[in-house]
């Protein structure tokens, strides 16, 4: 109750945003810009994600019909992580627990997965990477005659302002909101378990001792969220948990960021549909970026 008693305001608006966000963008706008084999491409996926609101469970097959459709594998790895470490709902759910010290959780996950990106890019210049557009020519986009802003003026123009549309718009709201909170709530509310009974039955002490703002404690911290796999949302609670009970802001970031670099359903699926070579580089790309930066958190914060 005390953890619902905090982030429930967080909760209902960044399901309301997800709702309108799944009714009013169409996925053709998330297509066009992931095709093309260019830096800028990178920015694109990870502005996309962050409009996605889905929790890392929920964007794995989305990323991997993105991929069939034609983006390459570089702007794959950023929308997939992007959206889990810095999308709209989970950027309210970290204001929520950490108040203004979210925003070095949301702009660390951002420089983390721009880095990301950028390597994935490089990598698959060079063929060192598993990547199907970039042999078919690395620049091949479906939509490329497909302009967002006349498809958003048509839009714009053709919507009448009638009870019927906007109540057509209200249902569709809702509907997305609704099966976003079915995709992320048992999530979060799992997490919210973990962290209660974590509060309540292990004592202060071996969280000091364990996972305090020491190389061990993150090391520890690190194996901690590699061996337990919860969506992002879930991940929260139990982050800000460890923050509660040790006040090591380094492990709370790493808890966070590492449950979804070293997701195992991840790393398979990427291994499946992509590559090896592309799934084996994610934890070896990422780990030792969030690593680094929790443990300078844990020095200046």
């Amino acid at each position: 109750m005390d953890y619902l008693a905090l982030i429930w305001w967080a909760i209902l608006i960044g399901f309301l945003i997800g709702g309108l966000i799944d009714y009013f963008i169409p996925q053709a706008y998330i297509e066009k810009y992931l095709s093309r084999h260019r830096k800028r491409t990178i920015l694109y996926s990870i502005l996309l994600g962050f409009l996605m609101s889905a929790c890392s469970h929920g964007i794995l097959a989305i990323s991997m019909e993105l991929y069939k459709k034609g983006a390459n594998t570089s702007s794959v790895i950023a929308f997939l992580l992007s959206s889990p470490w810095a999308n709209l709902p989970i950027t309210i759910l970290l204001f929520g627990f950490f108040g203004l010290n979210a925003v070095f959780i949301v702009v660390s996950a951002i420089v983390i997965v721009l880095v990301t990106g950028l390597i994935y890019l490089h990598l698959e210049t060079h063929g060192w990477i598993e990547c199907r557009q970039c042999k078919k020519g690395g620049d091949i986009n479906k939509l490329a005659d497909f302009s967002i802003l006349d498809d958003i003026r048509r839009r714009w123009h053709g919507f009448k302002f009638t009870s019927h549309n906007l109540t057509r718009a209200i249902k569709g709201t809702a509907q997305g909101s609704w099966a976003l909170s079915k995709m992320v709530l048992r999530w979060l509310l799992i997490g919210m378990i973990m962290a209660a009974f974590a509060r309540g039955f292990i004592p202060q002490h071996l969280f000091m001792d364990y996972m305090g703002p020491t190389l061990l404690g993150l090391t520890i911290t690190l194996l901690f969220a590699t061996i337990i796999e919860v969506c992002s949302e879930g991940s929260s609670p139990l982050a800000f948990e460890i923050f509660n009970q040790t006040g090591a802001f380094g492990n709370s970031f790493t808890f966070l960021m590492a449950g979804v670099a070293t997701d195992y359903t991840e790393i398979g699926l990427i291994w499946h549909n992509i590559g090896k070579k592309a799934a084996l580089m994610l934890p070896i790309i990422t780990v030792p970026q969030i690593f680094i930066l929790g443990f300078l958190f844990n020095l200046l914060l």
